[in-house]
């Protein structure tokens, strides 16, 4: 077989007129250097002149901004007015009131149903979505949850849970819908979605509670705002990458743009819609926790009342829940939306179909929760607890006794922490704060504008002013290294594990549960055990940020990979490339979308993490948040958590190469 036998995109991968993309490449052409020479003549006339007026490394404070007192007279009108002004009482309080509606109906029931009825329900309508093995998942899940003594508490946040994942995938498709219809909208909501999900949590709880009060409605709507993000670029990332063949075809047919949408471009997305839900309930109960800082009841607030007697097994108890809550809602969704479509469902015996098998669902589980409450058990029955809280507790005690000094040859992890600290955190940090300012600027410009537009450099350029103007600038530095370190070694070991998963379903099968602990356990779950290994400082924050972007890196390389054009990969088998070659010329490049959305939300949940390093020694943006929360200083925290956006929105545009329009205008 010809290499001009072959698809264009095996063509294109294997050396016939191979695409220049991706930033290496981009400087290479003529257009990129173009735009560095140009940039190189703007700095010589411009450099001058603004070292002359401004002197010195750091930001010059003639140019910045002091926000506190608006902020602080915002805070004062909000507590004044939320009793009586009309957009509380009509609306705002219309919201709340529905909010926590909606959390006590689902809670009622469960507790109604009582853990006979609950255990029952949820193991059934597994087996009938998805499966016997799923709903055997979920049957062990919750056992051991009643009998590490969190059933109330698990009933607790799964209502929570359920209102909260089923608004956020219905504000991330409709935003998602929006953005993968429409190219102005996409371009709208982007900086929309990345100040949604960038914006640490700790800086928007207290304009949340200040509006909404301490409780379930500001628990809930902070967990909107930060799980919904994840459904809505996936949602459009399905819509835009859409076969234009297929879509083709189907308008050729007459069919009208609903009829296209609903037929051609939502079947072809539902990889990554099911991949959307997955991220968002992942997302959702990763906030469990912090949401029980404002209010809301459950196995977050276990977790933080363990975490604030020091009690690494207390802890435990109430994270394993949460982990196994999360494998059970990923996989029946998963599951389930696999079926949508299907002309025959196989969950059940054959002659149990449709509206049959859920009347017999129901009259099961109605039958076991009224043995349950027959039996006076409508709760887990106390006899029934396992306590693991000590073993786990003495096993942290011998790690650092073994671990943290005093290993042979490789060294302890307190000398590892140190290397990395002395080797790469303080050079990156020295290096960020010595430079000067209209430096930085200029480094970020050539490098979104050499991959992107100007548009894309002028919105990366401003995103850094911004954080000098808001008097941030030499925090926001130690903040950069530190983001920069973890993901630099987030995206090494993302892609090389996502690389390996993508090879070997297998491997990727024994990955999985892996993936759902790592990034559903709370991250306040193993901050003790780092600091306990790696002390306190910025190391182990560093750490934290690595272990809970990682998943996510994974599953997105992996599931990028997999969706290559099988038609391209046995072309370029055919043409003798070696499996080395097929993954370096043909995989890598038609999968880049999914990497480079993949190193978007290795930015982004990195920058989610810097906030739990400032609460162990990180220090910078992360720590300024977390005082700002503590002392009700809405000015500190929230101008801090805004110049956390501003690096995250810098970090997305030198990172995620923007289209040119093939108009030939514009550069």
């Amino acid at each position: 077989m010809s290499t001009a036998s072959a698809p264009p995109a095996v063509q294109r991968g294997l050396g016939a007129d191979a695409p220049k993309a991706g930033p290496l490449k981009a400087l290479l052409d003529r257009r990129g250097l173009a735009k560095l020479l140009l940039l190189a003549v703007a700095a010589a006339v411009l450099v001058p002149l603004v070292h002359a007026a401004w002197p010195g490394a750091a930001w010059p404070s003639a140019l910045t901004v002091d926000l506190s007192g608006p902020l602080g007279k915002t805070s004062d009108w909000i507590i004044d007015n939320r009793d009586n002004h009309w957009l509380f009482v009509y609306f705002l309080g219309h919201l709340s009131n529905a909010v926590v509606i909606s959390v006590r109906a689902v809670y009622l029931l469960l507790l109604a149903l009582g853990w006979t009825g609950v255990t029952a329900g949820v193991t059934l309508i597994a087996w009938r979505v998805a499966g016997w093995r799923i709903a055997a998942t979920a049957l062990v899940s919750l056992l051991v949850s009643g009998a590490l003594g969190m059933w109330v508490p698990t009933m607790q946040t799964l209502a929570l849970m359920v209102v909260a994942v089923a608004a956020s995938v219905v504000v991330g498709a409709l935003l998602g819908l929006a953005a993968g219809l429409s190219e102005r909208l996409f371009r709208i909501l982007r900086p929309v979605l990345d100040t949604m999900q960038v914006l640490p949590a700790f800086a928007y709880l207290l304009p949340v509670v200040l509006i909404f009060g301490i409780g379930v409605p500001a628990a809930l709507l902070a967990t909107v705002i930060y799980a919904a993000p994840p459904m809505a670029r996936l949602t459009a990332l399905g819509l835009r990458g859409a076969d234009p063949g297929v879509l083709e075809a189907v308008s050729s047919l007459g069919a009208t743009g609903r009829q296209r949408l609903l037929t051609a471009r939502l079947p072809l997305a539902r990889k990554e819609l099911l991949l959307g839900v997955n991220q968002t309930i992942m997302m959702a109960l990763s906030m469990v926790v912090i949401a029980s800082m404002i209010g809301a009841a459950g196995l977050g607030d276990r977790v933080y009342q363990a975490l604030a007697s020091v009690d690494v097994g207390a802890a435990l108890s109430a994270a394993i829940p949460i982990v196994l809550l999360a494998i059970v809602m990923d996989r029946t969704t998963a599951a389930a939306g696999a079926r949508i479509g299907a002309t025959a469902n196989t969950a059940g015996p054959a002659w149990l179909r449709g509206w049959q098998v859920w009347t017999g669902v129901a009259a099961l589980t109605a039958l076991l929760t009224l043995i349950g409450r027959l039996t006076g058990s409508a709760v887990w029955p106390g006899a029934w607890f396992v306590d693991i809280a000590h073993p786990v507790n003495d096993f942290k005690e011998w790690m650092v006794d073994h671990l943290y000094s005093g290993v042979p040859v490789i060294g302890g992890t307190a000398d590892w922490a140190a290397h990395f600290t002395n080797w790469v955190l303080n050079p990156l940090r020295d290096g960020l704060t010595a430079l000067p300012w209209y430096g930085t600027l200029l480094i970020v410009a050539a490098l979104a504008w050499v991959i992107g537009t100007w548009r894309t450099a002028l919105t990366a350029v401003l995103a850094m002013a911004a954080i000098g103007v808001l008097g941030v600038w030499k925090p926001s530095m130690n903040t950069l290294s530190q983001v920069l370190a973890a993901l630099a070694v987030t995206l090494v070991l993302g892609f090389g594990t996502g690389i390996l998963a993508a090879g070997s379903k297998r491997f990727e099968a024994i990955l999985r549960p892996v993936l759902d602990v790592m990034q559903t356990m709370p991250q306040f779950v193993y901050l003790i055990p780092v600091v306990a290994l790696f002390a306190v400082g910025r190391a182990p924050a560093a750490a934290a940020a690595v272990v809970y972007a990682l998943p996510a890196v994974i599953r997105i390389t992996t599931q990028g990979l997999r969706q290559v054009d099988p038609a391209a990969m046995e072309s370029a088998r055919s043409l003798g490339a070696t499996r080395w070659q097929m993954l370096r010329q043909v995989q890598l490049p038609l999968a880049r979308p999914a990497l480079l959305l993949a190193v978007n939300q290795g930015v982004v949940l990195v920058l989610a993490v810097v906030i739990i390093g400032g609460l162990v020694g990180g220090g910078a943006l992360g720590y300024d948040v977390v005082t700002g929360l503590a002392t009700g200083d809405l000015a500190l925290g929230l101008v801090a958590g805004v110049a956390i956006v501003c690096l995250g929105l810098m970090l997305d545009r030198v990172t995620q190469p923007t289209e040119r329009r093939t108009t030939g205008k514009g550069a």
